[in-house]
This record gives structure tokens, C-alpha cells and sequence, in this order.
């Protein structure tokens, strides 16, 4: 069986890096698999890097059209109109069945996804797939009924961008033999919402891991590499930008470290920050360390060891990377209970389910993690268990395997 995995990058972002993971674990057992990409960032030769004028053009004009809407918030929203090359590519490949990821800036146009006369296997990474243009809809449910007056990009029309978006997929995509595959129960129950998929087989398949990269290491040697107090409680964030993306949520980490009590944590706490350097001070009492932008699996899991707690504070979110990545290195999470993270984390077992959106809770739930030794030995030890029962990469080729004889059948 050839597969194809068509995704706009292999390792730029958590669905790119969610997508070779996958690409490898097929590889491993096996299956002549293939990547093709817009941005090779990767050595791998088997992952094909699609990149022709049009295809340069096409990641600076997709956002043309949002021009029209010069109040629209800042959050991402594709339209992905501009054509592509990248039927014919797929052709000259063959593959027996294509699997689609992230696809976006442009990459892969609507309307192609029909013109490919193979059977589809679509991951969701995010909400695009089912909405007229959004990634993430901000608790809006409008892709229900046709999108419309959206409020992402401030609109007050009923016919506006989302609603072309939305009727350009419901047109072009409504005869697909296409199979869905959502890394987490939360994003399954979203699009059995959708009118678009109402027709389409959805299965739940988590993303996998590699678990012998992510793995607990000594701390003390973990923060020698990063120059990190060596006998500090350490709570490590990280995302793409702490201040561009609020859905990630670190303003309500912030808030939480501002609702700790300064005289027993004042001197014992560090907060570490990965995905951007130092800009602006933070309004915290506690000491706060930058470590950069990781790009690679052994810098990450370095950083994930060197931690106590990882808090992932999201507004909205699928099944983010980075709380595998802790739990497999036996950093137990704080969260907010939403979306795809009760699936990753089981509150008071390897990690803390906060109340969403509750900042005190949040506090709570670091509190609940670093103030007791054996408890922290025992959360840390049920984090990493939990990774390699249910989220490896092996395990999740399988599915996936699976998945594919299927669907071909």
C-alpha cells in the first residue's frame, strides 16, 4: 500500500510535526509512505517538497480577500482560493490512498481535494475543515447552519467571506470518498455537528509519539543544558508566541502565578518560557527564564525534563503536542478541562484538570502538583505510563493502517 500524506510543512508547527509522526510510525512497520510539502524543513528523502512559483504566490495572496473586512480580529482564517499544482503532482506519484493534514497558506485550493480520484483519509488538526475559514470558532457556532456573520472577521452580513468559504466547501466536497480522523473525542463531537460531513465515517485515532525521544531525564543535567536553577520548582509554558495567539491562554497562567502566595513560593518558584525570547517584563514576582524557540525533538524533550509542571492554559484546543511531550517525559499538566486535554490528562492522576477559565483553580492545581514529594512521584510516574499505553507512534500507525485497508475495501 503507497500512502500519501499531503501537509503545507513536515516539522513547521504542532500539526506538521503531528503529520511526520505519523509519516514515520507507518514507516516503521512498514508502509510505503510519502510526505508532500510546500516547506521541507526535514532531510528526510522521503519527504517531497512541492514548492513551484504558483505555490510561493499563492501563501502571500490567500488572505486577499480579507481585506474587505479591516476590523476582523487577528485570529487565522484561510480561504484557500488561489489554485494549485498539486493534482497533477499527486498523480505522478499514484499513491493508493492520499491522507490529508494541515493544508493551508494557500497550499491546497477547495475545489482539489474532488480532483484527486483517490480514497481520502483527513486528520483534523484544528476546525477549518468544517467552517467558513476559522481555525479554532471561539465557542461560535455558525458552522452549524452555513457560517455568516462571523465574528472572527467582525462581519454583520449573513453573505459575507465565511458563508462563500463555507458553500465553496459544501459544493466542491459533498461526493468525497472521504474517511475523518480526529485526534481527540472533543473535535469528533464538533464536526458530527457539521452539515458538510453529516454523510462521512469519523474515527477518534490520538496522535502518537516517539517515546524513546520523549523520556524523563535526569533534571539536574536537563537544566545545566538550559542554565536553570538547579533546586527551583520550575513551571514551564510554551506555544509559538505568548502574546500573538491569546487562544493558547498565557494570560491566565499569568494571573494564576499572580493568585500564588509570594511568601511560600516567592523564593522556591521559576517560571520557563520555550517558542520566543524575552520581549516585554512580565507582572510576576517570580524569576523567569527564556529558553527560545526549540525546533527539535531532543531540545524539546531536554526542556519538558528539566520542568516540574507543564501548564497548557488554552482557550480552545484539539490535542496539543506539548502536553504528550511533558507527560512522556514525566512532567505531569495543568489545564483547563476543554477540549481535547481530557483525553491527555486524568485530573489528580497525572496531571490537574482546572475549571475553565478559572485563574484560582488554576493556581490550585500547580499547588496541588509541586507542594508534596511522593504525590509528585507518583503523578510523574502515572504521566509517563500514560503516553506509552495510549499515544505512541506504533500504536497509532496501527490504527491508522487499519484505517486505510478499510476505507480502500
Amino acid at each position: 500500500m503507497k500512502v500519501l500524506h499531503i501537509s503545507t510543512s513536515d516539522l513547521d508547527g504542532g500539526a506538521a510535526r503531528a503529520a511526520y509522526r505519523l509519516h514515520k510510525g507507518l514507516l516503521k512497520i512498514g508502509v510505503e509512505s510519502q510526505m508532500l510539502v510546500r516547506a521541507k524543513l526535514s532531510h528526510d528523502r522521503t519527504v517531497i517538497a512541492h514548492k513551484p512559483l504558483m505555490a510561493q504566490v499563492a501563501s502571500k495572496v490567500d488572505g486577499l480577500p480579507l481585506r474587505h473586512y479591516p476590523k476582523r480580529d487577528r485570529s487565522l482564517f484561510s480561504v484557500q482560493w488561489f489554485p494549485d499544482t498539486i493534482v497533477s503532482k499527486v498523480k505522478q506519484i499514484n499513491p493508493d490512498i492520499i491522507h490529508l493534514h494541515w493544508t493551508h497558506n494557500g497550499f491546497l485550493q477547495i475545489e482539489s481535494l474532488a480532483k484527486f480520484q483517490k480514497p481520502l483519509v483527513w486528520t483534523l488538526h484544528d476546525m477549518w475543515a468544517f467552517t467558513g475559514g476559522c481555525h479554532y470558532t471561539q465557542e461560535c457556532d455558525r458552522y452549524t447552519t452555513g457560517c455568516g456573520t462571523c465574528p472572527q472577521i467582525n462581519s454583520e452580513k449573513p453573505k459575507d467571506l465565511s458563508s462563500k468559504v463555507w458553500q465553496r466547501k459544501l459544493k466542491s466536497w459533498r461526493e468525497l470518498n472521504i474517511m475523518l480522523v480526529t485526534p481527540s473525542q472533543w473535535m469528533a463531537k464538533c464536526v458530527s455537528r457539521s452539515p458538510l460531513f453529516e454523510h462521512c465515517q469519523v474515527k477518534v485515532i490520538p496522535n502518537g509519539l516517539d517515546t524513546t525521544i520523549y523520556k524523563p531525564i535526569d533534571k539536574l543535567i536537563a537544566r545545566q543544558i538550559f542554565n536553570l536553577p538547579p533546586h527551583k520548582k520550575l513551571v514551564l509554558f510554551g506555544a509559538g508566541s505568548t502574546s500573538s495567539d491569546p487562544r493558547k491562554g498565557f494570560q491566565f497562567l499569568i494571573e494564576a502565578l499572580q493568585q500564588l502566595d509570594l511568601e511560600r513560593w516567592r523564593d522556591e518558584l521559576g517560571l520557563v518560557i520555550f517558542g520566543e525570547s524575552q520581549s516585554t517584563a512580565l507582572p510576576v514576582e517570580f524569576e523567569t527564564h527564556y529558553v527560545g524557540r526549540l525546533n527539535d525533538d531532543v531540545s524539546l524533550a531536554t526542556a519538558y525534563a528539566a520542568a516540574d509542571v507543564f501548564v497548557a492554559p488554552s482557550m480552545q484546543d484539539n490535542l496539543p503536542n506539548t502536553v504528550l511531550e511533558s507527560l512522556a517525559c514525566g512532567t505531569p499538566c495543568v489545564a483547563f478541562e476543554i477540549g481535547g486535554m481530557p483525553d491527555m490528562i486524568s485530573s489528580r492522576h497525572n496531571g490537574y484538570l482546572a475549571e475553565p477559565f478559572n485563574v484560582r483553580d488554576l493556581a490550585v492545581g500547580m499547588e496541588w502538583i509541586l507542594e508534596d514529594l511522593e504525590r509528585y512521584c507518583s503523578l510523574s510516574k502515572n504521566a509517563r505510563e500514560s503516553v506509552i499505553s495510549r499515544f505512541s507512534e506504533l500504536y497509532q500507525a496501527k490504527k491508522l493502517l487499519s484505517i486505510y485497508e478499510n476505507h480502500m475495501n
